[in-house]
């Protein structure tokens, strides 16, 4: 190789790197930058807290529900050139939030905002993998880790700091300029790319979007009108049922949205189901906690994002570090070894707070969180793409965000419930009746995600595709 092309290489990265990482970063820093508003939104706009559920939920529900069919679009269409769209809708959508004049259209604005993200996201880690040699991918995913991790940790911090000295409407402004300067970007510096060209799973989209509306919209209405009610038994029965429909699709379509046979790998079953209950109990107890410092500790909306970030900064730290042990030894005992630190943070936390905690008392728990976090995210994505074949990798990685929002809705709908049952916000002290149980319910979940990690093959099992046809594992072996 000249060293004209190695350079011309070495660019291509970079602008990859750069350009999937700002709008990965984009997409993340939505998860979480609406929690310290929450208070300030719920005072300008009204509502209770299933209200407050939806101008979060809104947005990682549909962005979970289509985030594989965003995946398809790529593959069949170009990736690029879905990126690109994606980015468009996820862009003007932030405008339209920042112009809501009530929490209707709020709620609406967040929904679209949850499309574009959709179809950007999954192709980001595509167009990465596409544009970085094997060798150096351990490397990306960290830096990548890490970006996202930058938007977890300001999330709640420039949440805060926008709500309290500007106003809240300025957490969606943000997005416009990052949007409008990647665009350009995106077009003259991404390289085109296309899968397989498969027809698009409109049935296996609609099973999955009804039924995880359909139980997601049952638990936030479980604390309004009872378990008894025919709305919370009427989604939740008919939710499971689509999705017990999308499960069978999965495994009989010729060309099904997310494929079943994927799960045959111990490796993409393990860590996708170690995805969905990290995010459950993490994003549930975010939710929670950031409106028990402002509410029953008396932070301001920006002291309560300073307080956060030895749990929500440490990814900047400890992300690239984490990718780099995973190239050495392997993404499993990283990732179970983040997760039962996570999930012991959480119960710290569970036994630490009261009405009057003060913060020292506090940030044990937050720095435990906050590493376990950041040992997750870098070796998450490394598995996640070694689990499947080179030609699938746009559908795991969809399917792989996909779940991870799912655990996020459903997070903050049980948790939420959680805290509703037994407590509320009547008084400083009923808030931490509510909130201990649902910390300890996040811990439990997350624990229960390290378990599912230690699932997954070392490195020795870890180059194979589950437990296919001899033909199909040796097409799996040449493709590869």
């Amino acid at each position: 190789m000249s060293q004209k092309t190695a350079r011309a290489g070495g660019a291509g990265m970079a602008w990859a790197l750069v350009i999937t990482g700002v709008a990965g970063f984009m997409a993340a820093l939505d998860n979480l930058v609406v929690t310290t508003a929450l208070p300030s939104i719920r005072e300008d706009l009204g509502g209770g807290l299933h209200d407050l559920e939806w101008t979060v939920s809104a947005y990682t529900l549909t962005f979970a529900v289509l985030l594989m069919f965003g995946a398809a679009l790529g593959d069949r269409f170009g990736r690029r050139r879905l990126f690109i769209v994606g980015l468009a809708v996820f862009t003007g959508a932030s405008a339209a939030a920042a112009l809501a004049p009530g929490l209707d259209a709020l709620i609406a604005a967040r929904a679209v905002q949850g499309v574009g993200a959709a179809i950007m996201m999954p192709i980001t880690l595509t167009l990465l993998t596409a544009a970085v040699p094997e060798a150096k991918r351990g490397m990306a995913y960290g830096i990548w880790g890490a970006v996202n991790g930058l938007a977890v940790a300001g999330g709640p911090l420039i949440g805060g700091s926008l709500t309290e000295h500007v106003s809240w409407q300025w957490i969606f402004w943000l997005n416009v300029p990052l949007g409008l300067a990647l665009l350009p970007l995106a077009r003259l510096r991404l390289a085109e790319s296309y899968g397989s060209g498969a027809r698009l799973d409109i049935l296996g989209t609609l099973l999955a979007s009804g039924g995880l509306f359909g139980i997601v919209y049952g638990l936030v209405r479980w604390p309004i009108d009872g378990w008894a009610s025919t709305t919370v038994l009427g989604g939740l029965i008919a939710g499971t049922a689509l999705l017990g429909g999308f499960a069978r699709h999965g495994m009989r379509a010729k060309a099904p949205m997310l494929p079943m046979r994927l799960f045959r790998s111990r490796a993409f079953s393990g860590i996708n189901a170690a995805s969905l209950l990290m995010f459950l109990g993490m994003f549930g107890s975010i939710f929670l906690l950031s409106q028990y410092m402002q509410i029953v500790l008396g932070y301001s909306p920006t002291e309560a994002g300073l307080r956060m970030l030895p749990w929500t900064g440490m990814p900047m730290l400890v992300s690239p570090l984490a990718g780099y042990l995973s190239d050495r030894i392997g993404g499993r005992s990283v990732v179970a070894a983040g997760l039962f630190l996570q999930a012991t943070g959480l119960a710290w936390y569970a036994c630490v707070a009261a009405s009057d905690a003060t913060y020292t008392t506090q940030l044990p728990a937050l720095v435990l969180s906050g590493i376990g976090m950041s040992l997750y995210f870098a070796p998450a994505a490394s598995l996640v793409m070694a689990g499947v074949r080179p030609h699938e990798q746009g559908i795991a990685s969809g399917a792989n965000n996909a779940l991870r929002e799912v655990g996020g809705a459903l997070g903050i709908a049980v948790m939420s419930s959680i805290f509703s049952a037994r407590g509320g916000y009547a008084s400083p002290q009923q808030f931490v009746d509510g909130l201990r149980p649902a910390l300890w319910a996040g811990a439990a979940v997350v624990a229960l995600a390290a378990v599912a990690a230690l699932s997954i093959p070392g490195r020795r099992g870890a180059g194979t595709w589950g437990k296919g046809a001899p033909a199909e594992r040796a097409e799996a072996l040449t493709t590869a």
